[in-house]
């Protein structure tokens, strides 16, 4: 009745006042007087973004062709006659962590290859070794080729038999001369992104790292390959606790010799 307040019929349960006189606007106004219909759109609400309308098979091609116009090294794409199309795609290995791999196995041979022979099976044994930092490894896939078939491919490549939970693949985009890193869902199609953003690879390139911790499922691990984590975990921290006593050793070094000289210094 005083402050003439106004409010949403869905808002009503939500509102407190501090009437200077109790009471008095449930007696004098009808319930009716201060609501105001509901809204059209309620602005709590997380409003789902629209996704684009998939491309036609002409605008593929066109794209197709755009990106073809403009690769040196002979990858091409391939657009298949069901709409479809196959090309390259370099994947850059970032790994900080060993990788376990089956012990004592032979290179795969060209039969292997073709015959689809899983080496890492025909062994119990197993080790780890670290792969080589920022190794490039090219792969020829489809359009329909995801994230979570391209980081199986990979492993399989390389016989490395951790769980492919472990890893996650990145895009790496530079811009404004910083480099920014954005992990692809499972469900991604990388030749897409590939073909959107063109060949040149300062543009845009794929990046295979390590999952983020917070984000694997631990329950989908053996009892061995969990303890094989925390030996690597446990590694990690002694050699950072080492790094930090280094670093601050040296730096008493230099303050004890800075004092030093000051000491014989007049004034």
């Amino acid at each position: 009745a005083d402050c003439r307040y106004t409010c949403h019929q869905e808002c009503r349960s939500l509102i407190q006042l501090d009437c200077r006189r109790p009471g008095q606007c449930q007696s004098q106004l009808s319930p009716e007087s201060t609501l105001l219909p509901a809204c059209s759109q309620n602005v709590t609400q997380t409003v789902e973004e629209e996704k684009p309308e998939p491309p036609t098979v002409q605008e593929i091609k066109q794209k197709i062709e755009k990106y073809n116009a403009k690769v040196t090294n002979c990858l091409l794409m391939k657009l298949n006659d069901d709409g479809t199309y196959t090309g390259f795609i370099k994947v850059h290995l970032k790994l900080r962590r060993p990788v376990t791999v089956p012990a004592g196995i032979r290179p795969q041979s060209i039969y292997d290859a073709l015959k689809e022979v899983n080496l890492a099976e025909m062994t119990d044994k197993r080790t780890s070794f670290y792969l080589p930092l920022d190794a490039i490894k090219q792969l020829h896939i489809s359009s329909t080729t995801t994230v979570s078939e391209v980081i199986q491919g990979l492993l399989k490549k390389f016989m490395v038999v951790d769980n492919p939970q472990k890893f996650a693949l990145f895009k790496e985009i530079r811009r404004d001369g910083q480099v920014l890193f954005q992990k692809l869902p499972l469900t991604e199609y990388p030749l897409y992104l590939r073909l959107l953003a063109g060949p040149d690879t300062d543009v845009l390139s794929f990046v295979l790292k390590e999952n983020e911790t917070g984000e694997v499922e631990w329950d989908a691990f053996s009892i061995p390959e969990l303890q094989n984590f925390l030996m690597i975990l446990d590694k990690e921290e002694k050699d950072k606790i080492q790094q930090v006593h280094r670093k601050y050793e040296r730096f008493k070094q230099r303050l004890q010799q800075t004092l030093k000289e000051a000491r014989g210094k007049p004034g």
